[in-house]
């Protein structure tokens, strides 16, 4: 129980990565709010099995792209479960695949909007939190994307991809003199609905036969780096963005 009562927000945290994230602090103790956009029956789920199980959990809609319902979501956050502690901002995602030349203006801005603004709204209302209390773990979600460009028709979502890593560095040193650290990790190939939108069986079989440890790999693969990037046993760990690729960069 190595997260006993401890205050967690996750942004995007119904599904997926998130979700799996999710489940892993609150098998471990912790007492988290989550938000969610569209996965209402796994966010409900969720909640039930593990405020039936004795846990703590709240899953509350809101679009982590608007600065008020971010605020509501933290505010909602902080009544239930106390001052946030551990904030994973994980919302985001590539939205749809599209050439540079062919990327209209909005896409774009979509874009940077779910991945960057989201990740900037949620830690502005998690260290209005934090830095009076000079404590804190934040995790942003980065990508393979950001260190490989991506695969094809995926510049805009490598780009804001690349803009998380850099926020990550920026912030660390920012607010690391208060006691908070901040780390991204970047997953690479992970076998998620994200894959299973936009990628086909043979670019995922390719990236397996690229992949060192030759399989995709797993939401809690990715769940237990997050873990550890905000436990105590990371105390002296700021500024990384973590790769969870099984070595597929090494190709």
């Amino acid at each position: 129980m190595e997260f006993e009562n401890v205050s967690v927000v996750i942004t995007g945290g119904g599904s997926g990565i998130g979700s799996a994230t999710t489940r892993a602090f609150l098998a471990a103790g912790a007492r988290v709010a989550f938000t969610y956009a569209t996965s209402v029956d796994e966010a409900r789920a969720i909640e039930l099995e593990y405020n039936r199980n004795g846990r703590r959990a709240l899953a509350i809609k809101a679009d982590a792209t608007d600065p008020a319902e971010v605020e509501r979501a933290f505010a909602q956050a902080q009544e239930a479960f106390g001052p946030v502690e551990v904030l994973f901002a994980n919302a985001g995602g590539l939205l749809k695949r599209s050439r540079l030349t062919e990327t209209p203006l909005s896409l774009w801005q979509e874009a940077f909007a779910v991945n960057v603004t989201s990740a900037m709204l949620a830690c502005q209302a998690a260290l209005r939190v934090m830095e009076p209390r000079r404590k804190g773990s934040i995790i942003l979600m980065s990508s393979l994307a950001a260190l490989n460009g991506g695969g094809n028709g995926a510049s805009h979502y490598a780009a804001a991809k690349g803009a998380i890593a850099t926020l990550t560095l920026s912030l660390a040193k920012e607010v690391g003199p208060l006691g908070i650290r901040v780390n991204a990790v970047a997953p690479g190939l992970i076998a998620t609905r994200f894959h299973d939108i936009f990628s086909t069986p043979e670019g995922r079989q390719a990236g397996v036969t690229r992949t060192p440890l030759r399989r995709e790999g797993q939401p809690e693969d990715v769940a237990d780096v997050v873990l550890s990037l905000a436990s105590e046993r990371s105390r002296f760990i700021t500024g990384e963005v973590v790769k969870i690729t099984g070595g597929q960069e090494l190709a």
